[in-house]
């Protein structure tokens, strides 16, 4: 089967290519209309860089389109917003041809469909340092949500949508396989929920939707990226208020332990700096916590916030309360 190039066929014509059979419309703008019956517009971005957020060595193209549209609608579904309008610009360089970049859209198109999207615009551009994949979301917050939204309290529970630290301890798994190519195949095998957890993260598109039928509304909302620990420097920082998280309560994938031992690489350090989880993490009223209990079983309940004096603060098994630390974060 012979390569379909760039230059062959043009932008225009590639962008036609890409578009045909998606149920999608070609060059609309990217930008979604006015938002009906004054709902709230919430937005989220995304750029993810070859060689910094993946590696094309192992990175199915088709994994990687998916990601990068649940890294934009996670933010927006934390935030209790219902996807609109994804907007995606891709620099594209001379080693990729128009197969390739077909094959990175189709899992464009597969998550902008599952998450419910209802416009989807697409750029290509030129790029001399490898792919590059920027992803812009727009979302709306029914009005009757944003105003039921309550405020953030001491004793809210702080509850993760499943395990951390999994996706980190699965890219280390690829990351070794490119130089240890004999045990790569039967490590891959034998981790292969950590490595799904890194290619192709799993979220629940109608979280949203989920919440507001059992009429449970977070007092805050964040998705899980860069790891448990910047999230948890956000809601302090946001809130004004404390927050314990109890390193028992932490939620891990069957084998991160195993793994971890092999690698030398402690699980909870994973689950607090590791990134790349994909994972919700709300502050539930301790009022709606039967109710939450009851219908949300796939969450954890990993602590509470507390008084704005006590900081951010993992707490060990033996009561030790640790100050949280994060990259990028001024510690002093």
């Amino acid at each position: 089967m012979s390569e379909t190039r760039f230059a062959d066929i043009g932008k225009i014509e590639a962008l036609k290519r890409l578009f045909d059979g998606t149920g999608f419309k070609p060059f609309e703008a990217s930008s979604f209309e006015m938002l009906a019956k004054g709902g709230v517009t919430r937005s989220a971005s995304a750029l993810f860089l070859e060689g910094v957020d993946f590696d094309l060595v192992y990175f199915p193209l088709k994994h990687l389109g998916y990601k990068s549209v649940v890294a934009v609608s996670g933010d927006l579904l934390a935030g209790m917003a219902h996807p609109r309008s994804l907007s995606v610009r891709l620099g594209v360089s001379a080693k990729l041809d128009f197969d390739q970049i077909a094959e990175l859209w189709s899992g464009v198109v597969a998550a902008a469909k599952e998450f419910g999207y209802k416009k989807l615009s697409l750029d290509l551009q030129p790029s001399r340092n490898g792919l590059a994949i920027a992803v812009n979301a727009v979302g709306e917050v029914s009005m009757l949500t944003s105003k039921r939204l309550p405020a953030p309290k001491t004793k809210d529970l702080i509850c993760v949508s499943g395990s951390l630290g999994a996706a980190y301890l699965g890219m280390q798994i690829l990351e070794r396989g490119k130089s240890d190519f004999a045990s790569a195949k039967e490590n891959i095998e034998k981790y292969k929920m950590l490595v799904a957890a890194y290619l192709r993260p799993e979220l629940e598109s109608n979280a949203v939707a989920s919440l507001e039928e059992e009429q449970i509304y977070p007092s805050t909302g964040y998705f899980v990226r860069s790891g448990l620990a910047d999230v948890l420097k956000s809601l302090v920082r946001d809130t004004g208020l404390g927050a314990k998280v109890y390193a028992d309560k932490i939620p891990f994938e069957g084998n991160s332990f195993a793994l971890g031992k092999e690698l030398n690489i402690d699980p909870i350090s994973a689950a607090m700096n590791g990134g790349d989880d994909y994972r919700f993490l709300f502050t539930i009223p301790i009022l709606s916590l039967d109710k939450f209990r009851k219908d949300f079983q796939t969450f954890d309940i990993i602590g509470h916030l507390a008084l704005p004096e006590a900081g951010a603060v993992l707490v060990t098994p033996e009561g030790l309360e640790m100050p949280v630390k994060a990259q990028g974060w001024n510690e002093e």
